[in-house]
């Protein structure tokens, strides 16, 4: 008998527990509850001229910081109480180590290791737990400035190179691995001449700096030049694109653009060009314009960039040199200079403002394949690789670069905002983000399950005289975007 009485008393004691300790937890949840919504409805009573919605995500951020720092406080109450026990541990450990005392100093030593190996810990996880909200607001930023404005859909394959037409009427030029380049219109989103004239996969496009001319690089080993001539449709009101998330979602093949339908079947058709470059022995991955357009420049595989007379076709310079394919040429806007970057890890500038002699300096900064190489107004280059950085130098000072950017990606071919200086930044990981010329992030472009690129992200370029859009991406989901960044509004955040 006196063990059921004791049996019976551990299972009422048992079972008040479990209740005391329900209570506990619904008594915790009901002052979260009122804790999480009194603010919610103090905020709501208030007159304010915000609209709800952004009141909503308002409220939303504030309780989140709100619970970041509650578990922030917690941890740091932990740490502490861990330092004071370790504290007291040495200090015992130091009153009996061989029966000797440890000295003041060493003593203190030891301790102030221990504690600033904790005080390590703190700031890290305080960082980690911060960094959530910091993006949160990053995330509302970036669609403020950053909004897609229309998509540009067509080829049948990955688009490996994106420009604008630097004379009127402005149209936005792709260059696609389905054999074709296609020019459209910005406004409305309609193909308006589709380029066929290559039997390779169309590498890049560039246009003429006064003329209605196009030049195309290609798998072909050759590079073209042709004539276009458009007429601008009206434009049709814009459909607003943005959207209340930035979630990023893995998305197939089958969740890519819908290009059954030939859209560039209705738009006239050019077959053959005016001029076609040839002497390169492998595939031709870049060509661009020298200042004035009376001379291009061609970047190809076999190691090898070649300085083209536009008018007859001729070879001018054989630009020898790298080690290994090349991967891109630019030139400079305002005077007779050449960049090359190769998959040796380094880029070339060729400098042609002597007609008597060219010079070559050697960039050496990156640790694996210079994707890009481009110039900015003045005496700078920004080069980026597959090393996942990018890097500003000055032309007057080699030895090391001025400004590098780290990222988390692959970059490809970036381009430069030359009155800003805005550095956009197309990754292998389908993001592309802003930085300027110093390293400091700007923003990062859009990217839901419902609008940016689904796959990577190859090339941008900026149109920065555009009242719709004013930068310009494509990518191997077969698309071009445009949008419009907010700059103004961008450089004040910054």
């Amino acid at each position: 008998m006196p063990t059921e009485s004791g049996s019976c008393s551990t299972a009422r004691q048992a079972k008040q527990k479990r209740k005391s300790h329900s209570l506990s937890i619904r008594r915790t949840n009901s002052s979260e509850q009122e804790r999480t919504g009194l603010p919610r409805e103090m905020l709501e009573g208030q007159d304010s001229k915000l609209p709800s919605s952004v009141r909503s995500t308002l409220l939303e951020l504030f309780g989140q910081i709100e619970r970041e720092f509650e578990n922030l406080y917690i941890e740091n109450l932990e740490l502490r109480r861990e330092i004071e026990t370790l504290n007291e541990r040495l200090a015992a450990e130091g009153q009996a180590v061989d029966g000797a005392e440890l000295s003041k100093g060493q003593l203190k030593t030891k301790a102030s290791h221990s504690t600033s190996q904790l005080s390590q810990k703190l700031k890290t996880t305080y960082k980690a737990s911060t960094s959530k909200i910091v993006s949160s607001f990053k995330t509302t930023t970036s669609r403020a400035v950053c909004q897609l404005v229309k998509e540009y859909i067509g080829h049948r394959d990955g688009i490996w190179d994106v420009s604008v037409a630097r004379t009127q009427p402005v149209v936005l030029g792709t260059a696609s691995a389905d054999h074709t380049a296609l020019l459209w219109s910005i406004e409305t989103g309609r193909c308006l001449v589709k380029y066929s004239g290559h039997v390779g996969s169309v590498n890049s496009i560039k246009f003429h700096p006064s003329e209605q001319l196009a030049l195309t690089a290609s798998g072909d080993q050759t590079a073209h030049i042709w004539s276009y001539a458009v007429q601008l449709p009206t434009p049709q009101p814009v459909a607003d694109t943005t959207v209340c998330g930035e979630d990023e979602v893995e998305c197939s093949d089958k969740d890519e653009p819908d290009v059954d339908a030939d859209v560039s079947s209705d738009c006239p058709t050019i077959r053959v060009p005016l001029t076609s470059l040839k002497s390169h022995q492998g595939v031709v991955i870049a060509a661009d314009w020298l200042v004035g357009g009376k001379q291009a420049v061609t970047a190809s595989w076999d190691r090898t960039a070649n300085l083209f007379d536009v008018e007859t076709a001729e070879l001018v310079h054989a630009l020898t040199g790298h080690d290994q394919e090349l991967t891109h040429c630019c030139t400079h806007p305002t005077q007779r200079l050449v960049v090359t970057s190769s998959r040796d890890t380094t880029f070339r500038l060729w400098d042609f403002r002597d007609p008597s002699i060219h010079s070559v300096n050697v960039f050496q900064g990156h640790t694996d394949t210079v994707t890009s190489a481009v110039f900015t107004v003045g005496d700078n280059v920004v080069s980026g690789s597959d090393d996942r950085t990018v890097k500003v130098w000055d032309l007057r000072n080699m030895r090391s670069p001025i400004a590098t950017i780290r990222t988390d990606s692959a970059i490809n071919r970036i381009n430069v905002c030359v009155g800003q200086k805005i550095i956009a930044l197309p990754h292998d990981n389908r993001q592309v983000r802003l930085f300027d010329m110093s390293g400091v992030r700007l923003a990062r472009l859009p990217r839901s399950s419902r609008q940016g690129h689904r796959r990577m992200v190859c090339c941008s370029a900026w149109s920065e005289d555009h009242p719709l859009c004013n930068l310009f991406t494509c990518g191997f989901d077969r698309q071009a975007i445009g949008w419009n960044i907010n700059i103004p509004a961008l450089l004040q955040e910054k």
